[in-house]
């Protein structure tokens, strides 16, 4: 459904947010939904993607959830739903940006779902992508992590958890095993 790039007609989100017309693309703006597994560089090509596009504004998803202390209830779950959604539709309809670009772990389809039933994507070119990777490549990323002090023991278990999931999403794989940063922000920029 994403991942076939299509233009969206539903209009969810805040009353009266409307998709901006982007200059540069017969009027569409393009939304790209980046998921993943913690350590697979999500954040590092995005930001890369972002540099890449020009007139783009990124949103990682744990921004909305950088709190202490760290607290997964239904609340707080909900607020951080309601944040994210506010801020994609007030980036998606300002005239300033032709792209916005949004990762968080996006492991399952009613996340991917409940965010765009509450996006106005009229005139967006919707762009869903799970970032993947062997099991082996996600260990070495999550451990150097941890030996940076970048994580905590569990990343790993969690990570590896949430791996085959992504391929049961209606997104594009897109295996970064091999891939830098950089590598993995030209493949999504090829892709959109």
């Amino acid at each position: 459904m994403f991942a076939a790039g299509r233009e969206t007609g539903h209009s969810g989100g805040c009353p009266g947010a409307q998709c901006s017309q982007a200059e540069g693309d017969g009027g569409l703006k393009h939304l790209y939904l980046i998921g993943g597994p913690m350590g697979m560089g999500k954040t590092a090509a995005c930001r890369e993607l972002q540099r890449r596009l020009g007139r783009s504004v990124f949103l990682d998803g744990d921004w909305c959830w950088d709190a202490d202390p760290f607290q997964v209830t239904e609340e707080t779950k909900a607020m951080v739903v309601e944040n994210i959604c506010f801020l994609l539709n007030n980036f998606l309809r300002c005239s300033a940006y032709d792209h916005v670009i949004f990762c968080w772990v996006l492991h399952q389809q009613a996340v991917l779902d409940n965010l765009l039933s509450r996006l106005d994507t009229r005139n967006c070119r919707v762009r869903a992508v799970s970032l993947t990777a062997s099991p082996e490549a996600l260990a070495s990323r999550i451990e150097r992590d941890i030996q940076a002090g970048k994580r905590d023991q569990g990343a790993l278990e969690r990570s590896l958890a949430y791996l085959p999931l992504y391929a049961g999403l209606d997104t594009e794989i897109l295996d970064v095993s091999r891939l830098t940063p950089g590598e993995t922000a030209e493949r999504l920029e090829a892709m959109a």
